[in-house]
């Protein structure tokens, strides 16, 4: 889209709803629309300005003004920058319209907005806690809340660093264990009121799944936290209709350990080596999101050699990620371990080029604002080179042979879980299970960042919406990937890799920003708000696997409870980044 365009629809816009206003704060942008508005500007926006994809809803505690921001990213599918806009509302009684009927990709945001900030959205179906637990006493991302042994609302703290003085903040502070029961609540003699308060409001159903079905007892079951289908500390709630699903939801936040909160206690450099534990698998890709957005709001750029190996590291990042979800995607299957062997000999290969770069195989904290930790170690260009050129198409055509026409897969994949284009747009799912339903949306070509306009590439995208598309996309990916490497091992300059001296401490100019990267499982996003003061205002975290599970109880529903795991399996999540 070009400018040109932008400000015409911009302008248009401001004619057709005169209440809105422009963010005239420095370092700011978007429109400030009252709450009254909310769903009616939303509305228009998407079916007349094509604002189709609601990517991130999140919420800014501004507890000096005694006030609260719901702030709104929305995108076109067809591409082109995004376009924000903010609710305002008081401290005090926070209450915002829910987007849910607009968009139901919100319905997961919005709990996660209420369960920390405290703000209410009215006429949400479901509004509830989503990562603590009801009886969490208070919102922790609220800048007044205190945990136990709180100690400052920024690193580095006093009692460590610079004196050296250690403290005990468990003595000046004790534990508090953050419940706040109900007057004659005894958590000792509680017993559970009945099924709809064990299972988290999915209620009793009162009517057959079809005329012709067998008349049978529904059945409310209980998959996780505890089980390796799972994919970690994850719970699903499914109501059985015989062996048919006719409800499901989705029960997360039993990994939950307030990464914002933390990430608003760190500096915006302590900030990269947090990003690692999101998606453990995905460490260069979650370092990649965060610097960008930084980098956005510091205005800086960094050096062409270091831009390229920012691509090479994202890329093989791609691969690894990709390889390992196709072998736990057959071992959810029952494909037992060895296509998941298979995989992990790939992904031990490029840890060994990670290690290489970063000292580290997993946690690799590796970028720097406006640069790279450090260079390519001597040989390690090879590796990279033997792998991308010789070893890796091999061995993702090995993958297509073994399995694709596997009668096994077929018969478990091939129109299960069908989720159809509009059902994926309107559920905010991003990468791979967006793609797979026929939406040819990626961040690198929609919106393009880095370098990565430069390279030739298709957009994998395939048409049936299941889990087999949603495996074959993932060979698609590796297939495209590993021709974008082939383009930066030809084209890749020598020169520095840092702009400017190392970074040991970073002042951010005040202001916002959006940064966002196409990682494996989708599009991941940081929200940064700066006060100038050396830990962010405002740190959060667009997370793709959880974002996609606002689409897990559609894609079940009417499938059998087998194709439940298998269906979970091809989404790819990872709790890390889930619950954060």
């Amino acid at each position: 889209m070009s400018e040109e365009v932008l400000v015409e629809e911009k302008t248009e816009l401001e004619e057709r709803f005169p209440e809105i206003g422009r963010d005239e704060r420095k370092g700011y942008e978007g429109y400030i629309v009252p709450a009254e508005k909310l769903v009616e500007f939303a509305t228009v926006l998407r079916d007349e300005f094509g604002y189709d994809f609601l990517s991130s809803v999140t919420a800014v505690d501004y507890l000096p003004e005694d006030w609260m921001e719901v702030v709104y990213h929305a995108y076109q599918t067809t591409g082109g920058p995004g376009l924000v806009y903010k609710v305002q509302v008081d401290r005090d009684d926070p209450v915002v319209p829910s987007l849910t009927p607009v968009f139901p990709g919100a319905n997961l945001q919005e709990r996660e907005a209420w369960d920390l900030m405290g703000i209410r959205f009215e006429d949400h179906p479901n509004l509830k806690r989503v990562l603590l637990w009801e009886g969490f006493d208070g919102h922790p991302l609220r800048k007044d809340w205190r945990e136990a042994f709180y100690e400052g609302d920024g690193k580095p703290f006093k009692s460590r660093w610079p004196s050296g003085e250690v403290i005990r903040a468990e003595e000046n502070n004790p534990f508090n264990k953050n419940v706040d029961y109900p007057g004659g609540f005894d958590p000792e003699q509680w017993t559970p009121a009945g099924e709809t308060a064990v299972y988290a409001g999915v209620g009793r159903l009162d009517h057959a799944v079809s005329e012709t079905a067998l008349s049978t007892d529904q059945i409310v079951v209980n998959l996780g936290p505890q089980h390796p289908s799972t994919h970690g500390v994850f719970r699903m709630v499914v109501r059985l209709e015989g062996e048919t699903v006719v409800d499901l939801e989705p029960v997360m936040g039993y990994l939950h350990r307030n990464h914002e909160k933390i990430g608003e206690r760190n500096t915006f450099l302590m900030n990269i080596p947090f990003t690692d534990r999101l998606d453990y698998f995905n460490s260069m890709s979650n370092n990649f999101g965060y610097v960008l957005t930084v980098e956005k709001l510091m205005g800086v750029k960094p050096p062409e050699r270091a831009e390229y190996i920012r691509v090479m590291m994202a890329e093989l990042t791609r691969i690894l990620n990709h390889m390992v979800a196709i072998g736990f995607l057959l071992n959810d299957l029952g494909a037992f371990f060895t296509p998941l062997l298979y995989a992990f000999e790939e992904r031990e290969l490029i840890l060994d080029i990670f290690e290489a770069v970063s000292g580290s195989r997993m946690m690799c904290n590796y970028y720097r604002f406006a640069g790279v930790a450090r260079d390519l170690p001597e040989g390690v260009f090879e590796q990279v080179k033997n792998l991308v050129l010789y070893r890796l198409p091999g061995k993702v055509n090995d993958l297509d042979t073994f399995l694709t026409d596997n009668e096994i897969i077929r018969a478990r994949a091939i129109g299960i879980g069908v989720l159809t284009a509009e059902e994926a747009i309107a559920h905010s799912a991003v990468g791979p299970v967006l793609r797979a339903s026929g939406v040819p949306y990626d961040v690198r070509r929609a919106d393009p960042y880095g370098i990565y306009d430069r390279f030739d590439f298709d957009v994998a995208v395939r048409y049936h919406g299941d889990i087999y598309d949603r495996y074959l996309i993932r060979l698609d990916e590796m297939r495209q990937s590993i021709r974008i490497l082939e383009q930066v091992i030809q084209d890749i300059p020598e020169g520095p890799i840092q702009e400017g001296k190392p970074q040991y401490q970073v002042r951010v100019p005040a202001g916002e920003a959006y940064g966002r990267v196409e990682g494996p499982k989708g599009e991941l996003g940081f929200y940064v708000v700066s006060n100038g003061k050396p830990n962010p205002w405002r740190y959060h975290v667009r997370a793709p696997s959880f974002i996609n599970l606002s689409a897990l109880e559609v894609m079940c529903k009417n499938y059998k409870i087998a194709d439940v795991v298998s269906i979970l399996g091809s989404i790819d999540i990872v709790l890390g980044e889930t619950d954060r």
